[in-house]
């Protein structure tokens, strides 16, 4: 067979890079990471050789992935969070399946992603470059277990929206050709502070059919943010509350800059939560910054700021607030410990119902890599008992990748499977799946230039 992607085998399953989902500055490997990544790369040539294989075929196997995973216990040790994946299966492919493989009727229900279309030159709005919503459906859909994803959005003026909502339906009407009727869910955007957006919600909801809505507390005109406790921010509660449509996606953490620092954070999530208790709160990145190196409960910024927050107004573990782990996850994959106290905070605090899985692609490219890595990613045994923090078991694990979001939604997750595992969607997958050509590629700025050009792409 001819492979065309990749031939050489130079990319690795399991992509470590400084790509970021536009939203914050792109953070440079460690040391640990390059090491990492070093030792992956020997690995594959090894485990390649032994099994008579090429790099390329060795690294799209399942075996590549565990191999790779192995190598990034290798270099950060396993004290704090590592991938619990058995040494055997860097050369066992049967073994590497059911250790990185999807568990039985496991949904994975990604509750935020992205399509990324940002054409050179001006087009009509509602139009979609139709290698981007290729290149969308064969990451998310043929090269990563994923079932459902709802279809988000980033901040923006009015004007200068790098992708539209109609661009966004675009998207989601081809998958509904392909009868993936519930593969995909669309985001309203709403800045509140933003002349225009309240009054436009009614057409979102009406024309567009979202299911949820998206805002950014710390974007607004001249560069200052709101809070959701602030007027502005409770009439736009008021109106989802009215409207019907209840649940309020809010960007915390990954702040843009210092100019509305304080409204990245949380302070405003426990305070809104408890006043409005039948609207549910979606937390994206849980508050997480990626300067902030994340440790036990106690620490000023980051993922602390929304424990804080709900702790501070006598909200309890199982509210209607729900911790979302796009980026935030993929960055904490280059460190297993900061990974291990992150996760261990949210389970505890928010609640084992209440952390929902996200992935922030296709800036990271397919989300393959993430869900593999979560699949086996363990809490060890010294922190469980130093900090409270709960062993992620295989029920646990199923929470977190589909059964959570879906419960938001007001989803069947049994009727969910049942309606993919038959659709033309799953049908493709399964072909695509005797010869797959996944890339290994993300496509968010990997430099400080590259991330200003998009920001500027972007009005923001």
């Amino acid at each position: 067979m001819t492979i065309s992607v990749d031939p050489e085998g130079r990319r690795l399953p399991i992509k470590l890079d400084t790509a970021s989902n536009g939203e914050f500055v792109p953070v440079p490997l460690s040391p640990a990471n390059r090491a990492a990544n070093r030792l992956a790369h020997e690995s594959a040539s090894s485990n390649a050789k032994r099994l008579g294989l090429s790099r390329r075929q060795f690294l799209v196997s399942s075996c590549g992935a565990a191999s790779t995973l192995l190598a990034f216990n290798s270099a950060h040790g396993t004290t704090g969070g590592f991938f619990e994946v058995q040494k055997e299966a860097a050369l066992d492919p049967q073994l590497a399946r059911v250790q990185l493989g999807p568990a039985k009727d496991e949904l994975i229900f990604d509750v935020q992603g992205h399509f990324v279309d940002t054409p050179r030159g001006p087009k009509p709005a509602t139009s979609v470059n139709p290698r981007n919503h290729e290149v969308f459906i064969k990451d998310v859909f043929m090269d990563s277990d994923t079932d459902l994803m709802v279809l988000s959005f980033v901040p923006s003026t009015r004007e200068a929206e790098p992708v539209t909502i109609q661009a966004a339906d675009a998207v989601r009407r081809i998958v509904d050709r392909l009868e993936g009727t519930h593969r995909l869910l669309l985001h309203g955007r709403v800045n509140p502070n933003q002349p225009g957006d309240l009054e436009t919600m009614d057409e979102l909801k009406e024309k567009w059919g979202v299911s949820a809505w998206k805002t950014y507390t710390q974007y607004g005109p001249g560069g200052r943010g709101y809070f959701l406790s602030d007027d502005v921010g409770v009439r736009f509660i008021e109106k989802a509350r009215a409207l019907g449509v209840k649940v309020i996606c809010v960007h915390k953490g990954l702040p843009f800059g210092a100019r509305s620092y304080e409204h990245s954070q949380c302070s405003d999530v426990g305070v809104v939560a408890k006043r409005f208790p039948d609207v549910k709160f979606l937390i994206y990145h849980s508050g997480f910054v990626s300067s902030v190196k994340e440790g036990p409960y106690g620490q000023k910024d980051g993922i602390d700021t929304l424990i804080r927050s709900l702790q501070e107004n006598s909200v309890p573990p199982g509210s209607n607030v729900y911790a979302e782990l796009g980026s935030t996850w993929r960055f904490l994959m280059r460190d297993p410990e900061q990974a291990a106290h992150a996760l261990g905070k949210l389970i505890r605090f928010c609640g084992e119902e209440n952390v929902l899985w996200g992935t922030d692609s296709i800036w990271y490219g397919s989300p393959q890599d993430q869900i593999q890595a979560f699949r086996v990613f363990q809490i060890s045994r010294e922190f469980r008992s130093r900090y409270g923090y709960a062993e992620i078991t295989p029920q646990l694990r199923a929470k977190i990748f589909g059964l959570n979001g879906a419960k938001v939604y007001g989803l069947s997750a049994a009727e969910l499977k049942k309606y993919t595992s038959r659709d033309s969607v799953s049908r493709e997958r399964e072909a695509y799946s005797r010869h797959p050509e996944p890339d290994f590629l993300t496509y968010g700025p990997k430099t400080r230039r590259e991330f200003l050009a998009l920001l500027k792409a972007g009005g923001a």
